[in-house]
């Protein structure tokens, strides 16, 4: 039983990654969908509890109606798939069309995105409190280790999913054979564990009468606080999570492989908690003291991976200047980055993942029934739903990555302290004092004194294998937002770099009697090559902001009379504005408007078609710009494009490749019936795409254009057949 259900837990956790890539690919990556993403799935999750926890287990079998609930989620993710192209197909081609009113979109596309996940949401929680009291009605003596067990096997049968779907189904299936052989795996289990119980026939023992009226009031209060602290762990220990992904990023780097490495990590440390938890449960006598122990230790050790994350940044460079760049070199670097999020991760997990054990047995030995085993759940998955709303929209954006660290870990530390000063036997009550005391004093010591190296948060690390930028570059700005942490250097004075979680996406060199970045030459084509084939072109968007020269190149045209530049990170608008005066017309012309959102969502809600759309994040390895390079957002493209229009993307051709760029060629083709692809130098190219084809060329209509001539001069192009060449 165990078996089958740590491979539940392998096929859960491929169904919330995948899920996540669809969803992104229909609701859009801006911080609220990715939020809405986890909070449907999470939502699901707990109300599956929830109503788990209602079943009565005097009359019902618990892990008959599991093998039904496992056998619906394995046909549900069977058809997703089409569900899924069905549901889009008639969002996009009926329902938008007719909505004229942005937020009845957004409505429409939120309730949409609930409908495809929900309903096996619900199912999917409802598979651990079935699970778990479905053992206790047939061994009800071993609760507390029963329950260890079964944390224990779905985490690790998570940790191993999260990387064989990442770096295995996805790249021999694709998106809807990962999430079938996922199904399949239901299946599997459902009917291995018909066959189990047919075959072992294990006695049931149903409970004989529910608590009596005057004992449930009188428990009443003592099951709230546990609920409330299962609630509070949960918050914390996903505010860790969503902070410690965004740290690492500029460790690791942003990829989606680095990604399930961390969610790996985060989980593996959970499984481990479980086991420790599983062979001493029996033997604990105060297990709500204990708990309380535990709770400090994991608020201390959260306050510690600030401090050990500066190390981080130098076992990377060591990594990648003793790796060679090969296949087997790659794979050294994926276990070192491994060994990097667990070094930061586990310790503080391993803590996460006694605690629900010991919360759900503490309820089980108060007399609580079963039922509590669905409450905890629930009440921990609705905390971290709070955690993760939290994070992403209030703590990390106020306050910065490390200090909402230090919120989150200000929770577990009130939590251990409440446990103690209640539970902590009266014998032992004389060191509740200077424990505490200590406690606050490495509290406020990190709050004063530790701070995370802007210096080689800004390295890029992953890339140069350099862990922190040099001495001739200083730090002018550093701001953590929603989803990324942008960062402007000025080097040598004069020349000024924007990063996103490390990476450089743009530049400008200031002093006149200097060469161009290398940037600047595909800044500026990347605006003006796209109207040199639609010189007559009225209405641009701009997706991406980056330093701003771009939309600031698109609006040297005078016959421009309206540019969207459509920005998913406010970030990064408060880091272009570092690039004034430079890039004025994006900011002071009265035809920019700055749009702070996904590129999809103010697609799907403005119901805007544009003459010349251009796409210019260059990374298709990056999680999330990914979306941008996929025949599903050209399709989108598409539909917003005037009669005549043009759709430009920005596409680098170093760090991928030749046959990933073919694949953006591919997708390409399928949608746009012609594409010219321009060197823009220095392995950057500027690919232009028309549905209809047949669009010509006029370079020499640029130079009509004061504004536009003094560009191009920057970058020592000085007429048409300069250009042409």
């Amino acid at each position: 039983m165990l078996a089958l259900f740590a491979l539940s837990g392998f096929a859960g956790i491929i169904y919330e990654s995948i899920w996540s890539h669809y969803l992104k690919l229909f609701l859009g990556h801006a911080a609220y969908a990715q939020t809405l993403v986890l909070v449907m799935f999470m939502g699901g999750m707990a109300l599956g509890a929830w109503l788990a926890s209602r079943v009565d287990v005097r009359a019902y079998d618990l892990l008959k109606i599991y093998i039904a609930v496992e056998i619906l989620i394995g046909f549900a993710g069977l058809i997703f798939h089409d569900v899924y192209l069905g549901v889009t197909w008639f969002a996009y081609a009926s329902l938008f069309p007719g909505l004229d009113n942005p937020a009845a979109v957004g409505v429409a596309k939120t309730l949409l995105g609930a409908t495809l996940i929900l309903p096996q949401s619900i199912l999917l929680g409802m598979t651990f409190p079935l699970m778990t009291v479905g053992l206790l009605q047939r061994a009800p003596a071993a609760s507390g280790r029963t329950i260890a067990s079964l944390y224990f096997v779905n985490s690790l049968g998570a940790a191993v999913g999260i990387l064989v779907s990442g770096f295995a189904l996805l790249a021999w299936v694709g998106l809807p054979g990962t999430i079938r052989i996922a199904a399949m795996l239901n299946l599997v289990v459902a009917l291995g564990l018909g066959w189990v119980m047919f075959a072992r026939r294990i006695p049931l023992r149903l409970s004989a009468s529910a608590p009596s009226a005057r004992t449930r009031a009188g428990r009443s209060g003592f099951a709230s606080t546990m609920l409330i602290i299962a609630f509070a762990t949960g918050a914390a220990s996903f505010i860790y999570e969503i902070v410690w992904i965004r740290l690492l990023s500029m460790v690791l780097g942003a990829s989606t492989h680095s990604f399930e490495l961390m969610l790996s990590a985060f989980i593996l440390g959970l499984a481990l908690g479980s086991v420790w938890i599983r062979r001493h449960i029996a033997s604990i006598r105060h297990p709500l003291a204990v708990l309380g122990f535990i709770q400090l230790a994991m608020g201390t050790l959260a306050l510690t991976t600030v401090m050990f994350y500066d190390f981080s940044f130098t076992l990377m460079a060591a990594a990648l200047l003793t790796l060679a760049k090969t296949s087997l070199g790659y794979a050294a670097f994926t276990l070192t980055s491994h060994a990097i999020a667990l070094m930061i991760m586990l310790p503080v997990t391993i803590c996460a993942g006694m605690t629900l054990p010991l919360i759900t047995q503490a309820l089980l030995a108060a007399q609580h029934g079963e039922r509590s085993v669905g409450r905890v759940y629930a009440s921990n998955t609705i905390g971290a739903i709070v955690g993760v709303i939290v994070a992403v929209h209030v703590l990390i954006p106020l306050l910065n990555l490390e200090r909402a660290l230090y919120a989150g870990a200000a929770i577990d530390l009130l939590i251990g302290v409440v446990l103690l000063a209640r539970w902590l036997p009266r014998a032992r009550r004389r060191m509740l004092l200077p424990l505490a005391l200590g406690v606050s004093g490495l509290f406020a010591v990190a709050i004063v004194f530790v701070d995370v190296d802007p210096r080689k948060m800004a390295a890029g690390v992953y890339r140069t294998g350099v862990a922190e930028i040099g001495p001739e570059a200083q730090i002018a700005l550093r701001r953590d937002g929603k989803t990324a942490s942008v960062t402007v250097m000025h080097i040598d004075d004069s020349l000024r770099v924007l990063s996103t979680n490390g990476k450089p996406d743009a530049s400008i060199e200031f002093d006149p009697g200097k060469a161009p970045s290398r940037d600047e030459t595909t800044q500026i084509l990347t605006g003006l090559l796209p109207l040199a084939a639609h010189p007559e072109a009225r209405t641009v968007a701009m997706i991406g902001i980056g330093s701003g020269q771009s939309t600031h190149a698109v609006l040297a045209s005078p016959t421009v009379e309206r540019v969207d530049t459509i920005e998913i990170e406010a970030a990064m608008v408060t880091g272009a504005r570092r690039f004034l005066p430079a890039v004025a017309r994006a900011f002071d012309d009265p035809r920019s408007h700055i749009v702070v959102n996904d590129a999809r969502t103010v697609f799907t809600t403005g119901q805007r078609e544009y003459d010349v759309i251009v796409s210019e994040p260059s990374n298709p390895w990056v999680s999330g710009v990914a979306g941008l390079f996929s025949a599903e957002f050209y399709r989108l493209v598409s539909r917003h494009l005037a009669a005549r229009g043009i759709f430009a993307q920005w596409m680098q051709t170093y760090e991928i490749e030749p046959a990933l760029v073919a694949s953006v060629f591919k997708a390409l083709a399928s949608v746009f019936g012609e594409f010219t692809v321009y060197n823009t130098g220095s392995g950057n190219m500027l690919i232009i795409a028309t549905v209809a084809g047949g669009h010509a060329e006029r370079h020499a209509a640029l130079f009509e254009f004061p504004d536009a001539r003094e560009l191009l001069a920057r970058i020592d192009i000085f007429n048409a057949a300069d250009l042409s060449a």
